[in-house]
């Protein structure tokens, strides 16, 4: 393990609810949670003034109101988190070559790769910069662990949060991490933590103290051993720019389980398209196509088809998507559905048989549409049945008369709009009809307002791109992942700069 603290773990506080709160003046200082709204959505990630209530992300969405009737409850915006992200990464990639993503609101670097930092007062100068510098650009703010490696650099940003920053002193990791429990460390669940529990371990003290042997006789050979080895501190894992990406995949989990078959295959073909989608953004093609189903007793089927070659091609993922739920049963009820695409690749090989086949029956090649659903289905009497105008809480519109503002809420026919913007104060309150022809949804504004000459210096902006480890795409459940998908935290600790000392 290196001698200085040169390995820098970031955290963004809060990220989602950060980001909602300075686009929001009105939300500011105020309980904000985001997250599915159903009755069977989750907390993504809540505002610190919410946690006070006992909010946290993964928490049931009706457990949170029930705890936080008056918080302001938002779908995520996932356009907009994307956009912060890449500014927040550029920055990092400034300071090193060697930056690893973990989410898109955490990532290690190597400062001593980038000649950034060699020493604690260089690292501690570089993690200050940061911080300042993510405010500057972003709005927003972030928690920064300093150490010898990345477990401890985790450990770091833990401690310094909210808004703060951590160095841990070489030397000083094993009087620190003692009295700490076992869950700190990496590779800890809950099962792990029980385990240990059971045979007196709780603090990482007694994990050191119970020796190697002990922990492969409770745990087994690979996890006993790196177990051991973190108990001392010991961490060799490099940091690692790239990786590869092993999936793409999207999901929806239903408020009502769905029993029609037609309509369950309406929904397969339509998470094919943006599973699709998805891996046109990405750049990438793949071989084998994965249907998940979850039924409505939480039980879990997965069925995949592999092709010849890769492809990107939606009417190729649609038919195989369509072909594998044939042979699901789900007329007890289905509460989940994803379609994913694994064997990535990227190039295309074309499906030639599929599309010959195609011509000669006199059917037109598949097509991707351009948004996020498809098209309406017809109506019984052979008309088009209009669509409905959805407009989620906490998402942007704009007004031909008011401006830009966001959505605190819609039904029976009305939508409510705050209008006001980053840069303004509390904004105005209207309602109007949900088909009002002057009301039009709209792309989220900056978090910090930019002047025309500053455009060329910031950091990369928004557009498609893929994180090397898990980029949430147009929906809750869109991932492009190689490693678990990102899941926001929620944690607590003290703002400010601070030395650990033993």
């Amino acid at each position: 393990m290196r001698t200085a603290p040169t390995i820098l773990h970031l955290d963004m506080d809060a990220f989602f609810a950060s980001a909602e709160q300075a686009s929001k003046p009105s939300l500011r200082g105020k309980a904000v949670v985001v997250g599915g709204l159903g009755p069977r959505g989750v907390v993504a990630t809540a505002s610190y003034e919410a946690r006070v209530f006992g909010v946290n992300s993964a928490m049931p969405m009706a457990q949170a109101r029930r705890r936080a009737p008056n918080a302001a409850y938002l779908v995520p915006r996932f356009g907009l988190y994307r956009e912060v992200s890449e500014q927040v990464m550029g920055l990092l990639r400034a300071l090193s070559p060697l930056v690893e993503p973990l989410s898109l609101d955490e990532a290690f670097v190597d400062l001593e790769a980038g000649g950034t930092a060699w020493d604690e007062a260089s690292a501690r100068l570089a993690g200050a910069k940061l911080r300042a510098d993510i405010r500057a650009v972003t709005g927003l703010t972030g928690s920064v662990g300093l150490a010898a490696s990345k477990m401890l650099a985790k450990i770091a940003s833990e401690q310094a949060k909210p808004d703060g920053l951590v160095l841990i002193e070489p030397g000083t990791e094993r009087a620190l991490l003692g009295p700490m429990p076992v869950r700190t460390l990496p590779g800890v669940g809950p099962a792990t933590g029980d385990h240990l529990r059971r045979a007196g371990i709780t603090t990482v003290e007694e994990l050191a103290e119970a020796g190697e042997d002990e922990l492969v006789r409770l745990l087994g050979k690979a996890h006993g051993h790196a177990l051991f080895a973190m108990a001392l501190a010991h961490d060799e894992r490099p940091v690692v720019a790239e990786r590869e990406t092993k999936s793409v995949s999207v999901e929806d989990t239903y408020d009502v389980d769905i029993h029609d078959r037609v309509r369950v295959g309406l929904e397969v073909q339509r998470l094919a398209d943006r599973c699709v989608r998805r891996l046109r953004q990405a750049g990438l093609s793949g071989r084998t196509t994965v249907l998940k189903v979850r039924r409505y007793d939480f039980s879990t089927l997965t069925r995949s088809e592999t092709l010849r070659g890769p492809t990107d091609d939606p009417g190729v993922v649609r038919e195989a998507a369509a072909r594998l739920l044939e042979g699901v049963d789900t007329t007890g009820g289905v509460r989940l559905l994803g379609v994913g695409v694994t064997g990535l690749a990227d190039y295309t090989q074309e499906d030639l048989f599929a599309q010959a086949q195609a011509a000669a029956a006199g059917e037109p090649v598949a097509e991707e549409h351009p948004g996020d659903e498809p098209a309406e289905v017809a109506a019984t009497d052979g008309e088009t049945a209009p669509a409905e105008r959805r407009w989620p809480s906490g998402h942007d519109v704009r007004h031909a008369e008011f401006g830009h503002g966001w959505v605190q809420g819609s039904g029976l026919g009305r939508v409510t709009v705050r209008f006001e913007t980053p840069y303004s104060g509390p904004g105005r309150v209207r309602t109007f009809r949900t088909d009002d022809a002057q009301l039009e949804p709209a792309d989220p504004l900056p978090l910090v307002e930019r002047r025309p000459e500053e455009a060329d210096r910031l950091p990369p902006g928004p557009g498609p791109s893929v994180s090397a480890v898990g980029t949430h795409g147009s929906g809750p459940g869109d991932h492009v992942s190689s490693d678990p998908a990102s899941r926001p935290k929620s944690r607590s600790g003290g703002g400010g700069d601070a030395t650990s000392s033993p």
